[in-house]
């Protein structure tokens, strides 16, 4: 009799998850995009999820646009979906956040993140800390602590070059930034104890952010959840520490003592927002910074224009025609003074490429976001509830609207707006732009000025 039971409970679950799999599927069968659901529950998820090169879609989008067109149902992160590679509806979805769409992050992701990351909330309270996020990031940039500590960091870690034969330059970037961003946000040095300690801690946080999400102790999903709670443990103690010390401590102006008097965020909403502000300033800005040197590596001419050579400590054999930008920006500046903002303004050539870094690179490839209500778009329909990925890699490769798109051209961008469009969406757009983005192209920016007056290549 027992056992009868459970194959009739095992049966049951697995109707369950069939019908949970491929009802709505058949209830909106004949207004939702083409496309296909693959297996039941895991859906097409690990398909799509294929690793593949950053200026490149992937098996999976090819073969999806090709057989259903831009705009595809499918099943993935165990939810019926409408993947978008077509510009209008990106563009469509990114400005109607919170209108028709709303960011809808897997759980796992809530539970690494936290609940109060700014990445994953919504609606009030999205808004309340994007509002502070942009505060914090306009006194930012009214001040010129800001932009010294960025020159002075890119200068120390390129010291630290001298008498290496190779150094690898991905963890070269996130050393920069990491030290950056916790001299900004926590106000603390790289020889610290704390900052050492957060490191540690982050590194295994990034880990476990693009792992598979098993909580099971050992795993990196699981050390990952553990360490966002030994760095929140560390924020908390610096924040008593600030508090305890009152005034004296007040004038470090970094994030978190202007986060300190503020009200309107409860205490674990300024955790998160440091947390946030770290794996803004560390991970993503590093990834830029790494792939404007891959791509300009694989680019002669503009290599030679931004004069960014990588190898010996040189100064040697600048080429002429530059007399480029950042040339001229120093010579026009005083023995020992720092860069500003106009300098950075300057920079035309070198933002052209960080832009078309961003643009073949692809950091952020797509968002998740969940229609909250039925929408009409075109000749189909998207069914509330579904989960919604636009994706900006398919727009940014796309050569319709870039010619040889898969081609690295830092031309393109001369006398094009340097700001997100419809076709360039690196960032995102509409509500949820990332408000950093200026920030993290200065950091970039300020680098590779360094790198091309004091690096040229060695020969192949």
């Amino acid at each position: 009799m027992v056992g009868w039971l459970v194959a009739a409970a095992l049966f049951g679950l697995s109707l369950l998850l069939v019908l949970n799999h491929f009802l709505p599927l058949i209830l909106h069968f004949k207004s939702a995009p083409r496309g296909s659901f693959g297996w039941p529950v895991v859906g097409e998820t690990l398909s799509f999820l294929t690793p593949h090169t950053s200026n490149s879609l992937g098996r999976f989008l090819d073969d999806h646009c090709s057989r259903f067109g831009k705009v595809f149902k499918s099943h993935l992160f165990c939810s019926p979906t409408v993947v978008s590679c077509d510009q209008e509806l990106n563009h469509f979805i990114l400005q109607n956040e919170e209108k028709l769409f709303q960011c809808s992050y897997p759980k796992p992701i809530h539970g690494i993140l936290g609940e109060s990351s700014m990445l994953v909330v919504v609606g009030d309270t999205h808004k309340r800390l994007r509002s502070q996020a942009l505060t914090l990031i306009s006194t930012t940039k009214s001040k010129g602590g800001y932009l010294n500590d960025i020159e002075r960091t890119a200068i120390q870690v390129m010291e630290s070059w001298k008498g290496k034969e190779q150094i690898i330059f991905c963890e070269e970037a996130r050393k920069f930034t990491f030290n950056v961003i916790v001299k900004q946000v926590l106000g603390l040095t790289p020889d610290e104890p704390q900052t050492n300690r957060i490191l540690e801690d982050f590194l295994t946080f990034m880990k476990g952010l693009v792992s598979f999400p098993l909580y099971i102790p050992g795993t990196p999903y699981a050390r990952a959840v553990q360490a966002r709670a030994r760095i929140s443990s560390t924020v908390k103690g610096i924040i008593e520490e600030r508090r305890k010390k009152g005034e004296e401590a007040n004038k470090r102006s970094d994030f978190l003592d202007m986060l300190l008097p503020v009200k309107s965020l409860s205490e674990g909403e300024k955790v998160s927002f440091v947390l946030d502000s770290l794996l803004g300033g560390y991970e993503t800005t590093s990834l830029l910074m790494a792939m404007a040197v891959h791509f300009l590596g694989q680019s002669p001419l503009a290599l030679e224009q931004l004069q960014l050579e990588l190898s010996n400590w040189s100064v040697t054999n600048l080429f002429s025609s530059a007399q480029s930008e950042h040339q001229n920006i120093k010579r026009n500046k005083k023995k020992d003074e720092y860069l500003n903002w106009e300098d950075y303004k300057r920079m035309e050539f070198t933002q052209n490429v960080i832009n078309e870094a961003l643009r073949c690179g692809n950091i952020v490839k797509f968002v998740h976001r969940k229609a909250i209500k039925d929408v009409r778009f075109k000749d189909y329909r998207i069914p509330s509830g579904w989960k919604v990925l636009p994706v900006f890699s398919a727009v940014h490769l796309d050569p319709s609207f870039h010619d040889n798109a898969l081609q690295f051209h830092p031309w393109r961008w001369e006398g094009q707006s340097q700001t997100s469009s419809k076709k360039f969406t690196p960032f995102g757009g509409g509500p949820r732009f990332c408000p950093g983005s200026e920030l993290a192209k200065v950091e970039t920016a300020f680098f590779l000025h360094h790198l091309v007056l004091n690096f040229r290549q060695k020969g192949p």
